[in-house]
């Protein structure tokens, strides 16, 4: 093998090594999500506490994502950014939420805004009856109701 070939051929093998090196960089790169809508400043500020109704907060600034559990709850619009990096769970980095509180007669009383930090986790708990025929079978369900048949049910 001449020296010019040599030269060529661990030419190639730096570019291929470099060029691996770079897919693996930008593939491990994070990507990053958004998820929801808030308004932005300008259109809130357009929002008049005593002034505006549902219909017209709905207009100005656009539907919530979710409105609170009773009839004529407040409004919420939450967005939130999400980091994605390669095969790890994705993490929120960024929460915004601006809750839209009406009074009693349907008019703005408050506009809040909320970030990431002022958030609190909840633990939601599972309440799950047991069933008392979870350990028996079938056929023993079957013939443990033999016993409780009531005569009286089929003379009448």
């Amino acid at each position: 093998m001449s020296v010019i070939h040599r030269r060529k051929i661990a030419g190639l093998r730096r570019f291929v090594l470099g060029a691996a090196l770079v897919t693996a960089l930008v593939a491990c790169s994070p990507i990053v999500r958004k998820h929801g809508y808030v308004p932005v400043e300008e259109d809130l500020a357009l929002v008049q506490v005593g002034v505006d109704t549902r219909e017209t907060v709905v207009d100005v600034i656009g539907a919530p994502v979710a409105t609170g559990l009773l009839e004529g709850g407040d409004y919420y619009y939450v967005a939130s950014h999400f980091r994605h990096y390669g095969p790890l769970k994705p993490q929120e980095i960024q929460r915004d939420v601006v809750v839209v509180v009406f009074d009693g007669k349907g008019a703005v009383a408050n506009v809040e805004r909320y970030g990431l930090e002022d958030g609190n986790v909840v633990t939601l708990s599972r309440r799950v009856t047991t069933s008392a025929t979870a350990d028996k079978t079938f056929l023993r369900q079957l013939l443990g109701n033999l016993g409780n048949i009531d005569t009286g049910q089929f003379i009448n």
